[in-house]
């Protein structure tokens, strides 16, 4: 396939990365397709059951009209799509390490294998022109980040990458007001779909409103494409899809984990990249299966409406 000015193609990235055979199709033949990260497999959802959700989050994708593509670097080469034995490696690997940006290159040039964040698999994504992602929750600016710097590669990768990424807000021990607020100024545009109210991963409101809202798969995708037409795709976009309110997580629960979270990492000393899987490891070790069960819906449910935005990119591109 052909490269776009400035692009690399999919030939020319051998055998840096490998696009699985069904992907590279449906980006040759401008199909939906939809990237989706394999950390929450790795690092964020518990074995065996991994396993099970990779598949449904999959055929998820499938269901909106779009073809997946999980990315991961295995031995010091990129793979994006996966082949089921793969995914299982993935998810069953205790060796596999979490990879954002900056960890990347150096894992594959030291030909080690490693699971792709929100950061990682947005970029390789719009490396290969994959337009469409879709994860849990996003990394954002952290309570406190005025005092320790503590601030997420994702937001400045999406600033940077023309990949619209479907999410449930950000994760609930985040500023959210201080992650909008960075959003704004890195004008990276968010989106509520069907919502006024920004999400709170597994709370269907945070209580900050999302700058606009669109109705359907087909008016998220109208503004990827429009602003492709008006050269203001130099950022990606973020599209809000909340949990319905009767299958969050209860709001009093919900508080209570993340303050006791907060303290076990206050105590343990947890910081950085390691925040994020130990505060999800003590949801679901409290919350008596509640917070699995919001993650896995909340999941498919962004699959699901990623798969649908993607067809309609294909459709209205």
């Amino acid at each position: 396939m052909s490269s776009a000015p400035g692009k690399l193609s999919v030939d020319e990235l051998h055998p840096v990365v490998v696009v699985h055979e069904e992907v590279r199709a449906a980006l040759a033949s401008g199909a939906g397709v939809v990237a989706l990260e394999s950390t929450i497999l790795a690092h964020g959802l518990p074995h065996p059951d991994n396993i099970e959700i990779a598949a449904q989050i999959e055929d998820a994708v499938r269901a909106g009209g779009s073809v997946p593509a999980t990315i991961a670097l295995l031995d010091g080469v990129v793979h994006i799509g996966l082949e089921p034995a793969e995914v299982e490696r993935i998810c069953t690997d205790p060796a596999v390490a979490k990879l954002s940006m900056r960890d990347l290159g150096v894992a594959a040039a030291l030909g080690r294998s490693g699971a792709t964040t929100v950061a990682s698999t947005s970029a390789l994504a719009g490396l290969v022109g994959i337009r469409v992602f879709a994860t849990g929750g996003l990394g954002g600016v952290h309570r406190g980040a005025a005092q320790t710097f503590d601030v997420s590669a994702d937001l400045g990768v999406i600033a940077s990458t023309p990949v619209l990424i479907v999410c449930a807000g950000v994760k609930s021990i985040l500023d959210v007001a201080g992650t909008l607020e960075t959003l704004e100024t890195l004008s990276v545009p968010v989106l509520g779909y069907r919502t006024d109210a920004f999400p709170g991963f597994y709370l269907s409101d945070s209580g900050h409103e999302v700058p606009w809202r669109v109705e359907s798969a087909a008016e998220a995708a109208r503004v990827v494409v429009t602003r492709d037409r008006l050269g203001t795709d130099r950022a990606g976009v973020v599209l809000a899809n909340p949990l319905p309110v009767d299958r969050q997580v209860d709001r009093a629960l919900h508080d209570r984990l993340v303050s006791e979270g907060l303290e076990v990492l206050r105590r343990e000393g947890v910081r950085g990249k390691d925040v994020t899987p130990r505060l999800l490891e003590y949801f679901h070790d409290n919350s008596g299966g509640e917070s699995l069960r919001a993650n896995v819906e909340l999941v498919l449910s962004n699959a699901r409406l990623a798969g649908a935005v993607g067809a309609e990119i294909a459709r209205q591109s």
